[in-house]
């Protein structure tokens, strides 16, 4: 199938590589010129494990990358939108780029296609599409286009694997036409395939990422109140993850969730359920206990002493392994924390220090690699699972606490929750 995708981010760019693996043809549309430039020279915008093995693969072949966004879609059967929906202050998810590339795209149209929205939007807000573009350009969904929700469940750092054997694809549209379509491009996945209409698809996303940032949450709770009984959470993990019921994937307790989904996707989530008349006990805790998290690092260090006029070392800045995103890591509350308590903070992260750069305050000082962040420092948090962070030797006799558990020792060492 000839396939266009509106946005390159991480989403829009591992959903074209996918599909042009996959043997389609496809055509990535953005407004940043850099952007496109870079990808049609092979050179992922992004850092995301085998992208730019992916992209050399099938760049110049079976995937471009345009600004020209009306050729694109007049040149596809499915066009889809992965722009992103950032968050208000007040958590609401913003829908202006969505709302944007759907008219974009619906006013290129020269004959029935289906618009396909990938973008992670609240219940509902794919249906208000449908009611802007008749509003706008007076055409109909079902009619003149198909519309459908169809989310993605991509684990970044894990996106490709994600995509190409994913364990379920959610197929929200309300035509038998579209939803043809949708069966026809994802025909040889060989995974459950859930059809639903639109409103669902969307709920489906957010639920699935609320419950697991809840079973995250509900973890590091659980650790907190171990350590201070001077208990292991993996030890009263491992005694958990027997019972069928609970089985234990994806509770490893730590300094917190962040990146781009869970934190804005909560938010999201709890925000639309204040906007219909619920108070969303749950998620809100779910939110003020990641909150915290990264500050319970603080007060376990102080225990070795104030932090004011020491060198720290942070060793981690993305908010997980494989990837380069910073977004709500855990890491940059922390070193907030660390200046505030005047530590003297030097960071280190093998893959996100250049988008650490954008948003660290600027007294925060850059290592080249681990030994380098380590040499002389009095204490190290350790805030991101990087493999080459499990190296004991890097340590010596410096202060740890690992927010990790990216290793153990006996001595001037610290869990967060164990």
């Amino acid at each position: 199938m000839n396939i266009c995708v509106i946005g390159t981010g991480y989403v829009g760019l591992i959903t074209g590589c996918g599909f042009a693996k996959l043997g389609h043809d496809v055509v990535c549309v953005d407004i940043d010129r850099k952007k496109v430039e870079m990808i049609n020279g092979g050179e992922p915008p992004i850092y995301e494990k085998g992208l730019e093995e992916a992209l050399a693969e099938v760049v110049g072949k079976r995937l471009r990358a345009t600004t020209d966004l009306k050729t694109a879609v007049k040149n596809s059967e499915i066009i889809f939108i992965t722009v992103g929906t950032p968050s208000a202050p007040d958590g609401s998810v913003g829908l202006s780029f969505v709302r944007k590339a759907f008219l974009d795209a619906l006013e290129a149209l020269d004959s029935y296609k289906a618009i396909v929205v990938k973008s992670t939007v609240v219940p509902g807000s794919t249906d208000s599409l449908a009611k802007l573009g008749e509003d706008k350009l007076g055409k109909t969904a079902g009619e003149d286009y198909g519309l459908c929700m169809n989310p993605e469940f991509l684990r970044e750092g894990k996106a490709l694997e994600d995509f190409l054997y994913p364990d379920r694809i959610v197929i929200g549209a309300d035509d038998a036409k579209t939803i043809e379509k949708m069966m026809e491009l994802y025909s040889s996945f060989e995974c459950p395939k859930v059809k639903v209409d639109r409103k669902t698809a969307e709920m489906i996303k957010y639920a699935s990422n609320a419950f697991l940032a809840t079973k995250l949450s509900f973890m590091n709770e659980i650790g907190n109140i171990c350590k201070l009984n001077g208990m292991d959470v993996y030890a009263v993990l491992e005694g958990m993850r027997y019972d069928e019921r609970i089985e234990g994937k994806f509770m490893n307790a730590g300094a917190g969730f962040g990146g781009s989904c869970f934190p804005k996707d909560v938010s999201g989530l709890a925000d639309h359920a204040r906007k219909v008349g619920y108070t969303p006990i749950v998620l809100e805790s779910v939110l003020e206990t990641n909150k915290r998290q990264p500050l319970r690092m603080l007060e376990i260090a102080k225990k070795y002493g104030s932090l004011r006029g020491k060198k720290v070392a942070v060793l981690g800045l993305s908010f997980k392994p494989d990837t380069d995103d910073v977004r709500e890591a855990p890491a940059l509350r922390l070193v907030e924390g660390l200046l505030k308590d005047g530590a003297r903070v030097i960071v280190y992260d093998p893959k996100a220090m250049e988008n650490a750069k954008k948003v660290l305050d600027r007294n925060v000082e850059y290592a080249k690699d681990a030994k380098g962040a380590l040499e002389s420092a009095d204490i190290c948090f350790i805030m991101t699972e990087w493999k080459e962070f499990k190296n004991k030797e890097l340590y010596k006799d410096i202060i740890v606490i690992d927010g990790r558990n990216v290793f153990r020792r006996k001595e001037r060492y610290e869990g967060i929750c164990w």
